[in-house]
């Protein structure tokens, strides 16, 4: 690859590279800008060598940049029924960016970047929108524009993601898809005083989404994970807090997983019978999220999401 002589910065760069142990120069020693601008470097001279039909090819064999098979007014409509009810519940609708910071899934959370669309100047293409709702959560709380002492701090959005890994012909496995999304973030005074209420704020969400867009009931199955001293016994307040309440969902227990490190103390996950045909159509819980980014055991953090494609289809 030819790179412009008269460019200092790029020489320099190359010159700090033409050492053994590249791949870990590139990511441990450069800064982020001189990484930053060796890519844009390569970017801008791979396009350079490119034709107009060489990119209609690209076109054709890039499984990432089709379109989707649903209805685009269907989609906004219903974008615009789920957040409308959701703001309806007190959960704020946000607008999100395309892209996220790089490492957005895979720094905080069990996810291997390579199932992630890594882009350059410090970003990556958005895989999972709860991450980036944790990440602008405690934006605001660092900066103590919002504060979630005394009530908890509630978004929802929608969002098309885009993930790497390849399904193969596998039914319903999109390489982009669309999703609704909410992120609860509270701090915790003890008795489980943020995980029982917001559990079932969430549930109560979709609840009201599937009984007035679909005329159909949920179903919630709970699975205990690990990170809490007594996962079973948060499962056994929860069940008993949704009794009291009379709260006409479904809920059952199915086996723990402790392995999957993804949520903490549990999963959960929602079903939906739509004209006679079972969907699980979302799952969600606990993320510690909130607090490995601000450095707080103190801080809570619920997570759930729905998908919308399969709903459309």
């Amino acid at each position: 690859m030819t790179m412009e002589s008269n460019h200092s910065p790029i020489n320099r760069i190359l010159r700090e590279l033409e050492k053994e142990d590249t791949v870990n120069r590139l990511a441990e020693r450069l800064s982020g800008a001189d990484f930053n601008s060796l890519m844009l470097e390569i970017f801008k001279a791979r396009t350079r060598l490119s034709t107009p039909s060489e990119l209609l090819k690209k076109y054709e064999s890039n499984r990432f940049v089709h379109p989707a098979d649903i209805d685009p007014l269907q989609l906004k409509k219903l974008e615009l029924d789920l957040l409308t009810i959701a703001k309806k519940h007190l959960v704020t609708p946000l607008q999100l960016s395309p892209v996220a910071p790089l490492g957005s899934c895979s720094v905080v959370g069990p996810v291997d970047q390579n199932k992630v669309i890594s882009a350059s100047r410090g970003t990556e293409v958005v895989a999972d929108a709860t991450n980036l709702l944790a990440l602008h959560i405690c934006r605001l709380l660092k900066s103590r524009e919002q504060s979630d002492r005394e009530e908890f701090i509630r978004f929802s959005t929608t969002h098309r993601h885009v993930r790497a890994q390849y399904f193969g012909d596998s039914p319903g496995m999109l390489s982009h898809f669309h999703i609704f999304c909410m992120a609860t973030a509270g701090a915790d005074n003890g008795s489980y005083s943020f995980e029982i209420p917001s559990f079932w704020e969430h549930i109560l969400v979709y609840q009201d989404i599937f009984e007035t867009l679909f005329g159909s009931g949920i179903e919630v199955r709970l699975s205990g994970r690990g990170g809490y001293k007594d996962h079973e016994g948060l499962l056994k307040r929860i069940v008993e807090e949704g009794e009291r309440r009379s709260i006409k969902v479904a809920t059952t227990r199915i086996e723990p997983n402790f392995e999957n490190e993804y949520y903490q103390g549990l999963q959960f996950t929602i079903a939906t019978n739509i004209r006679g045909r079972v969907y699980d159509i979302g799952d969600g819980g606990y993320v510690d999220w909130s607090q490995r980014l601000l450095g707080n055991k103190k801080q809570r953090m619920l997570i759930s999401a729905i998908g919308l494609d399969r709903l459309l289809l």
